[in-house]
């Protein structure tokens, strides 16, 4: 569940998106400021192969994230909304127990 929530703002932040473009127009730099040094399908080979190992690389490190992000930091809350919900409904079964009791004695 917390994964799920901190995955999904990873996406929304656009962070990859970001890391990707910015690869994809420094390499593009790259080739226009060497341009004497590289044909056009040379020039357009390696910025296509450059964006795909960069959103490669991007996509690798977004899932190490999800992996290594550490749950053991997040259990104790996990746990206090279990234990919440518990007492709440320990709760509301004591009140329903009490209003028995009272419509009986009266």
């Amino acid at each position: 569940m917390n994964i799920e929530k901190f995955s999904k703002i990873i996406i929304q932040s656009n962070l990859i998106n970001t890391y990707v473009a910015t690869s994809f127009f420094s390499v593009l730099i790259y080739f226009v400021i060497n341009a004497n040094l590289y044909t056009p399908i040379e020039m357009l080979i390696g910025v296509i192969f450059v964006t795909i190992t960069f959103k490669g690389i991007a996509n690798i490190m977004f899932s190490l994230i999800i992996v290594l992000f550490n749950i053991d930091n997040n259990k104790d809350a996990l746990e206090l909304d279990n234990v919440k919900t518990r007492v709440n409904g320990l709760l509301s079964e004591l009140s329903l127990k009490e209003a028995k009791l009272k419509s009986t004695l009266k």
